[in-house]
């Protein structure tokens, strides 16, 4: 099973005369084919996956580069001419010096010695080790060594749960004793929240590269068990890292992304993720993917569970060369992962080394293997691990002798002792220790926010109004735009003239107030840049010149900071993950993901399930994305309708039975809270939940339901005074009309939350109830402003208290704001509904259907009867 063969052999491009002879000697004349290689009624051993008889891609490359130069990559293609008069048919074999040094560097001994010992200390511990694989530790030291040699001072690493431990310990550095005491059931947990187990945990370390003598920092992100999840964030948090050092080659950050063979051929998250890989706001300038070529997916043979020959074929889609590699040969893997390494740093695109292994236990240690593979464990019992069969090899080579090879063994078998007994000592658990991306100094030593108080978010009228000039006028001399927009940039500069901004207008001055404090703003989606509803116009397109655009965010002021605005590829899952590693890697940037339709963000479900949710619970780590998911039911069918505010509201921590007993209430909640979920109804709010998601001392994610019909409605409109100095994001915003003026007369009070205040407002004006009931709305939905709402409430003392969403009863915010709502007020009264009857589609697709629902939950908001019989 094992006796593959490598790809370095060939690796060695022939030179001019050996290529002509060689092609005429070993190859038929006619016109080279590709066979399909599967034969499922094949026995095992000869499937060509298992015996290593198909070839391999970068020989296709090869050859298909001899016969057309043109037919290949133009960047293989350069490579192939640099290298081609350089090089022998066969790689030249290690000398006896290079062979010592390869044993005693310790990359062949600490990856098979660490293994043995947690086996050793915990036999019935899940730690998902590496045994089968050990070579990948010096394939990952020699791809970091060679990099750091180019120049990579900063390595971002995202890898499964398999080996992850011994990445920590032998790549990453993470200290022996803090990963030998994660094993110990009593230790307590120091941190809030849940925790995460182990092998899930990140780390972030700074050291001195022992080869290049070069400081090297080398982070390696937290992951859930969704195999391959972790792929956009590594790359979104490389691209930050390079954007804030102005790295825009990729020379001094690159990320190296690990996968399962299995994982890496079928989950979809890896194509969508490779897609990204040379798109001009996302690509960072070459990754290399290391595959541990296990053979097997926990218990699916690979004929079973792809469909093309090898697990690495995903990466033919970007033309990236693939290496395969016998993990049984050390020095086949370390040349190989130096000419990886070679290839990123020339040509800055993705590479796979693929390295063809076994796993010698189980999916996990307490799994048994033979009972779905029982001929493949008989042969893999067999094996001889790989630092033994190494070792063998060179003492017979004469390279070194059994004192020494003995003697390398017990050094580190004593380093792990002595961590051992070192870990005795640990009584808590720290998981901040673990954490994957430190903010220096922007919280306090031990981690804590540096205040519990956040400033108005106003702003002087001089800045509203130089934004709106700019926002609303082209800023690039003989620049053609288009008609329509001519008209938009008028009505704009018409608001601004009269104090007042619309929904694009409020974000325009959100996002150009932040950039002159130096915020770095990203916003990214698709559609983005012109905005969904042709609302944003944040790229102005020159109407007579191809490919001339104009930003005009960035000539607001002379020394702001820079806003990156990019339509993203037609991907949810990979994009929205990217945008959260990149809000991960400093806390000084809002970053922005926007849904092209809010019920669009279901299909980046496991990024918000596994990343956005609960990342600060799991992994002590905090992030401040910002998700716009347009939301509102206004008769467009049932997939362009619910951004399932719902699901979100039900994943928020806070607790529907309790009053909350705080000082400085709201930004303690907030503080408190997993996420902030809020459904703005006035353009100035908007404006301030932006600008507040920067200035709050900690950051938290932000999930903002917008609107759609409201971006034009003429009501939805506010004023300068909504936002100057002194102003703040209003959590809730109470009835201000008549029936505040006479609280004791109010028989109903309507609490709503977004766009459906304006249909209640009309059909209130309509029936002539000003008087008789109040509208309370809530901007803010979690957490819950159980003290603004408690004011509200005993304002109205003889009034209904009612719940009226547009959405259907089992979806949109009811099941979150009863309870909730019941507790504020002390279950003295009943909190009614109305609204939508419960339905298994989010809207209906009939135009007529929806204006009834509409008209009868309006209905029903305002019959002061329509709940008697109900009391």
């Amino acid at each position: 099973m094992l006796n593959l063969r490598t790809c370095a052999a060939k690796l060695r491009p022939l030179t001019a005369s050996q290529t002509v002879k060689t092609i005429f000697q070993h190859r038929p004349a006619a016109p080279r084919t590709f066979q399909q290689f599967r034969c499922y009624s094949a026995p095992v051993a000869a499937e060509p996956f298992l015996s290593g008889t198909s070839s391999n891609y970068v020989e296709e490359m090869y050859y298909a580069w001899l016969e057309n130069p043109k037919s290949v990559h133009k960047a293989f293609m350069v490579w192939m001419n640099l290298t081609s008069t350089k090089f022998s048919t066969c790689p030249q074999p290690h000398s006896s010096v290079e062979m010592n040094r390869l044993f005693h560097s310790g990359k062949s001994s600490v990856g098979w010695r660490f293994e043995e010992f947690l086996h050793r200390k915990w036999s019935s511990e899940k730690r998902f080790g590496l045994e089968g694989c050990e070579v990948l530790i010096p394939a990952l030291k020699t791809i970091i060594d060679k990099s750091s040699e180019k120049g990579v001072d900063y390595v971002i690493m995202g890898m499964p749960h398999r080996g992850r431990l011994n990445v920590l310990a032998n790549v990453i550095r993470k200290e022996l004793e803090q990963i030998f005491c994660q094993f110990d059931s009593k230790l307590e947990a120091a941190d809030e929240g849940s925790g995460d187990v182990k092998y899930h945990l990140g780390m972030y370390h700074r050291r001195i590269n022992r080869v290049t003598d070069r400081n090297i920092t080398l982070s390696l992100v937290a992951n859930p068990s969704h195999l391959e999840a972790a792929d956009p964030v590594v790359q979104g948090k490389t691209k930050a890292e390079q954007f804030y050092c102005g790295d825009t080659e990729g020379k001094k950050v690159m990320s190296i992304l690990l996968h399962g063979d299995a994982a890496f051929a079928g989950q979809g998250i890896v194509y969508e993720t490779f897609h990204l890989s040379d798109l001009p706001s996302y690509t960072t300038h070459g990754t290399v993917h290391v595959v541990v070529n296990n053979q097997i997916g926990f218990t699916t043979d690979p004929r079973m569970a792809r469909s093309s020959p090898y697990p690495t074929d995903v990466a033919r889609v970007v033309n990236a060369p693939i290496f395969h590699v016998n993990a049984d040969d050390p020095e086949a893997v370390v040349y190989v992962c130096n000419v990886a390494a070679e290839w990123r740093s020339t040509f800055h695109k993705d590479v796979v080394v693929d390295l063809v292994c076994y796993r010698r236990n189980g999916h996990n240690e307490m799994d048994e293997p033979m009972f779905t593979q029982p001929l493949m464990y008989k042969q893999i019992r067999k094996q001889k691990p790989v630092l033994q069969k190494y070792a063998e090899l060179l003492i017979s080579q004469g390279v070194v002798n059994q004192p020494e090879y003995e003697e390398e063994i017990a050094k580190y078998d004593k380093i792990c002792e002595e961590a051992h007994a070192r870990s005795k000592d640990e009584k808590i658990l720290h998981i901040k220790h673990w954490l994957d991306s430190p903010w220096p100094g922007f919280f306090t030593l031990d981690g804590q926010p540096r205040s519990m108080t956040c400033p108005s978010t106003g702003l002087n009228e001089e800045d509203l109004t130089h934004i709106g000039q700019v926002a609303s006028s082209v800023p690039v001399e003989d620049f053609t735009i288009h008609g329509g927009l001519s008209r938009i940039l008028k009505t704009r500069g018409e608001m601004v003239k009269n104090r007042t901004v619309d929904w694009a207008l409020a974000e325009y001055m959100a996002f150009g107030s932040l950039l002159k404090e130096g915020i770095h703003i990203r916003l990214s989606g698709q559609d983005v840049e012109r905005g969904t509803f042709s609302h944003r116009h944040h790229v102005l397109h020159d109407q007579n010149v191809d490919k001339r655009t104009c930003i005009p965010m960035n000539h607001l002021w002379p020394n702001q900071a820079p806003y990156t605005v990019c339509n993203s590829s037609l991907s949810e899952y990979g994009v929205l993950g990217f945008e959260l590693g990149f809000a991960m890697a400093s806390p000084n940037a809002l970053v922005l993901w926007e849904a092209q339709f809010g019920d669009f963000h279901n299909t980046a479900q496991c990024i918000i399930d596994q990343f956005i949710c609960p990342g600060q619970a799991k992994w002590v780590r905090q992030n401040g994305i910002v998700l716009l998911l347009p939301h509102g039911m206004e008769g467009m069918g049932p997939e362009h309708s619910s951004a399932r505010p719902e699901r979100f509201l039900q994943m928020c921590n806070d607790d529907p039975d309790v009053f909350p007993k705080l000082d400085d209430f709201d930004v303690r909640q907030l503080y408190e809270c997993n996420w902030i979920v809020v459904n703005c109804s006035t353009p100035a709010n908007f404006f301030h939940v932006l600008r507040r998601q920067i200035l709050l001392p900690f950051r938290k994610p932000l999930i903002i339901f917008t609107p759609k019909s409201l971006l034009r409605h003429p009501e939805a409109r506010s004023s300068f005074d909504d936002m100057l100095p002194g102003t703040h994001f209003l959590r809730v915003i109470p009835e201000s009309g008549p029936a505040a003026h006479n609280p004791e007369q109010v028989k109903r009070v309507l609490f709503c939350t977004g766009k459906v205040y304006y249909d209640l407002t009309r059909e209130r004006k309509a029936r002539q109830m000003e008087a008789d009931v109040a509208i309370t709305r809530v901007e803010q939905l979690s957490p819950f402003p159980f003290d603004l709402l408690l004011r509200e409430a005993e304002k109205y003392p003889a009034a209904e208290l009612v719940w009226c969403q547009e959405e259907h009863k089992n979806q949109g915010y009811y099941d979150y704001v009863k309870p909730r709502l019941r507790t504020t007020i002390n279950r003295a009264k009943p909190v009614w509904y109305a609204g939508r009857e419960p339905a298994a589609a989010p809207a209906t697709g009939n135009k007529k259907t929806h204006l009834t629902e509409l008209q009868r939950l309006l209905d029903t908001a305002f019959n002061l009867d329509a709940f008697k019989d109900l009391a």
